[in-house]
């Protein structure tokens, strides 16, 4: 085979892959460049060029399912083709967190890349107040979203107006749904929490309340999503050296048992709001 018949099959088995898989987004990247990066590197493989000014008429079509902010890392659910009509089942599906906070210091962004707005004693928090506390945090609450957030005022992102210095207004709370919460960790001023959470929530706004209702303050240091519906970080995400066409094709292959078919995903699709947009 020719080298260009050998490209031209490449590209064609590329473009006519269809399904999910699973990522890992490393901390840094937003989940945009994470997903930019993902496809740059197929459409090279492929030797197809990207045409960056003709968006409606997308070479590849991809998709994720549910932001994870820059500053987090772990699962990322990526549709490829017909596979981006299914994401939506991943933004209302459950998620699994585990987070590091720190007690003692308040950001603007609820985590560690914010600025500090208060720092208060936490001498007095101890690993049992913790645990009493989640018990009014787990199942059916109402969570009031961070400023800092991809939920949007007139059409742009409250976290792009908030860098711009424009006036935000703060999103009334919300219901969300938390189906386990637990403390793996309590090493003061740090705690680690396993969170199993539904669409829509934010492991930032759980921890600046805990802080609040613990008469401390607290933000997030460190968080990674380990499943988000049927994916895991450990079996299923694909790490950024093996985002090769073969590699992608095999991840479809072996999670087209984890998720329904398109068909039945239709049926269980849920209206997913832009407040649901991003969670984390």
């Amino acid at each position: 085979m020719s080298g260009s018949s050998a490209s031209i099959g490449v590209a064609e088995k590329l473009q006519g892959l269809n399904g999910l898989f699973a990522i890992h987004k490393r901390k840094g990247p937003t989940s945009a460049d994470v997903l930019n990066l993902l496809k740059t590197k197929l459409l090279e493989e492929a030797g197809i060029k990207q045409h960056r000014k003709k968006r409606k008429k997308q070479v590849l079509k991809m998709g994720h399912g549910g932001t994870l902010d820059s500053a987090a890392s772990g699962v990322l659910v990526v549709g490829i083709g017909k596979g981006t009509k299914m994401l939506s089942g991943m933004l209302s599906g459950s998620k699994k967190y585990t987070t590091v906070g720190e007690f003692g210091k308040a950001t603007d962004t609820f985590d560690a890349i914010g600025m500090v707005t208060e720092e208060q004693s936490y001498d007095h928090i101890t690993k049992d107040d913790l645990e009493r506390t989640l018990k009014k945090y787990t199942g059916s609450i109402m969570q009031t979203p961070p400023l800092y957030s991809a939920l949007k005022q007139n059409g742009q992102r409250l976290s792009c107006l908030m860098k711009k210095g424009e006036a935000v207004e703060s999103k009334p709370a919300r219901p969300v749904m938390v189906y386990d919460l637990s403390v793996q960790d309590y090493s003061p001023p740090h705690f680690t929490l396993n969170i199993e959470c539904g669409g829509g929530f934010y492991v930032r706004s759980l921890v600046n309340d805990l802080g609040k209702e613990l008469s401390s303050c607290a933000h997030v240091k460190e968080l990674i999503r380990t499943k988000q519906g049927p994916f895991t970080l450990y079996e299923h995400a694909l790490q950024e050296e093996k985002w090769t066409i073969d590699e992608v094709v095999k991840a479809i292959e072996n999670c087209t048992q984890l998720v329904p078919s398109e068909g039945g995903c239709k049926k269980l699709k849920t209206e997913i709001s832009e407040q649901e947009k991003e969670v984390d």
